[in-house]
């Protein structure tokens, strides 16, 4: 029985900032590419992902399309990090990668003939007169994760943008971005920016009286358009959350929507489910259904970042409601009860004392979290929760149960006392499970008194010790 799970890549791939694009029939999967147990953002090499437009169940990997080394300015150390890209179908039908490196603050293009070949490199985006696009320090526009769009009548646009208040770490110069991310169309060479360019969305400098209050931009510019509606995604102020702003017209003034999704359910409950960090992404209609393609954070850290997406729902008006995180977001509906799912697709993981934001890294303390045996990119399905301990609880939504009786956890490590089974985090226990783990992998075994239906399955550790939790099974 084929399913999807969130994430939706192996164990080991861990794929932030995701643009999904359909090409000929296949959604292909671009962006950054974080390295497990790294120690800064973005450490490995672009590579690719794809599926078939009519199985989203079936993701496959297409290789490496661009490395660092590809690029003429051969970054190295602190400046070796290739941020959030996008790709582009032109009007020639080649394909154009527009990329960021390090803290340059101009945006790389390397053309391909295929979705997911090696891409070669063509040139930086430049202004009319041919000076590079963010060169000038103190003047500049600084730019930032690009997102490029390309229009039903051909004309093709490029969105940059960083909205810090103040002084960028990174940058060592004053962000000059108070007026939000950046709009402007393409010249056929790809390169070229059309003057002038536009202001797309309001950062916290510019926002009272716009309605972006509380959400105003941050980062990870991403444009589509549906229905004839233009829609400006991108990353908040808050940074676990993506929004939104409506436009009727490419460049043209943009008005706050709302949230797609929040890694924490923030927005859709009374305290955050998820420990929280940065997320970025976007939407794409596939088939005749929305979905919005996002990442979640791993390792006790904001640097291993992993996939992650849910169908969305649009209303009448054109407005998205709020997504909820699930742990079967593409599969098109709840997963079977039945037989062996790995612990690391909870969707909700947070410990006694709630939830934290990563920044960099934190502190283990009597916080759980998601991480893997082994080094990057080695095997699959080795990936669990770990510090699993006394009121860590995670949770996986939806499962569709018919005649359960039993459920089985499968831990180890040294921790003793019961494992809490709920259907609702307010609700009664249907099971109580013994745990007395061990260095080795046991599975513990109790009843499940739960009626037939969709709903969603919690686990909460009551006792001493810490365990690591692999797996459930029905």
């Amino acid at each position: 029985m084929q399913q999807a799970f969130n994430p939706f890549l192996p164990s080991y791939e861990y794929i932030p900032d995701g643009e999904p694009h359909i090409f000929d029939g296949r959604v292909y999967l671009y962006g950054s590419h974080d390295r497990f147990n790294g120690k800064r953002f973005c450490m490995n090499d672009y590579v690719c992902w794809s599926a078939p437009v009519d199985n989203l169940k079936q993701w496959r990997y297409e290789g490496v399309i661009w490395k660092i080394s590809d690029d003429p300015s051969k970054k190295r150390g602190l400046f070796k990090q290739m941020y959030a890209p996008d790709v582009v179908r032109g009007n020639d039908g080649k394909y154009y990668l527009y990329y960021f490196i390090g803290t340059q603050g101009t945006i790389g293009v390397a053309v391909c003939d295929t979705p997911s070949g090696r891409y070669s490199y063509l040139g930086r985006v430049r202004y009319p007169n041919g000076k590079i696009l963010g060169m000038n320090r103190e003047k500049d526009i600084w730019q930032f994760d690009p997102g490029v769009f390309r229009d039903d009548d051909g004309k093709i646009y490029l969105y940059t943008g960083f909205g810090a208040r103040c002084r960028n770490p990174l940058t060592r110069f004053r962000s000059p971005n108070v007026h939000g991310a950046m709009g402007a169309e393409l010249e056929e060479d790809m390169l070229t920016v059309k003057l002038p360019l536009a202001s797309i969305a309001k950062t916290r400098r510019n926002s009272k009286g716009t309605g972006f209050e509380g959400h105003e931009f941050f980062e990870a510019s991403s444009m589509r358009k549906f229905n004839g509606k233009y829609y400006f995604i991108y990353s908040s102020v808050n940074g676990h959350e993506l929004c939104y702003a409506m436009g009727n017209s490419p460049l043209g003034e943009f008005k706050y929507g709302g949230t797609l999704v929040s890694i924490g359910d923030v927005g859709l409950s009374e305290k955050p489910l998820n420990y929280l960090g940065n997320t970025h992404g976007s939407i794409e209609r596939i088939g005749n259904k929305y979905y919005v393609f996002y990442h979640r954070q791993t390792n006790s850290h904001c640097f291993s970042r992993q996939a992650c997406a849910e169908e969305i729902f649009m209303n009448g008006d054109g407005t998205f409601n709020q997504a909820e995180v699930t742990s079967c977001g593409l599969n098109g509906g709840a997963l079977k009860a039945q037989g062996e799912y790995e612990a690391r697709i909870a969707c909700n993981l947070f410990s006694k004392k709630g939830v934290r934001f990563y920044v960099c890294s934190l502190p283990k303390g009597v916080h759980p979290y998601f991480t893997q045996t082994g080094c990057d990119r080695e095997g699959d399905g080795d990936q669990y929760i770990a510090n699993f301990c006394n009121g860590a609880t995670c949770g996986f939504k939806y499962f569709e149960f018919s005649g359960n009786d039993k459920i089985s956890v499968t831990v180890s490590g040294n921790g003793r006392g019961k494992m809490l089974v709920k259907e609702s985090l307010s609700g009664d226990i249907v099971g109580a499970i013994d745990i007395d783990a061990k260095t080795t992998a046991q599975k513990f075994t109790a009843q499940l008194n739960i009626s037939d239906g969709i709903k969603p399955l919690y686990f909460i550790f009551t006792g001493k010790g810490k365990l690591n939790f692999y797996s459930i099974s029905f």
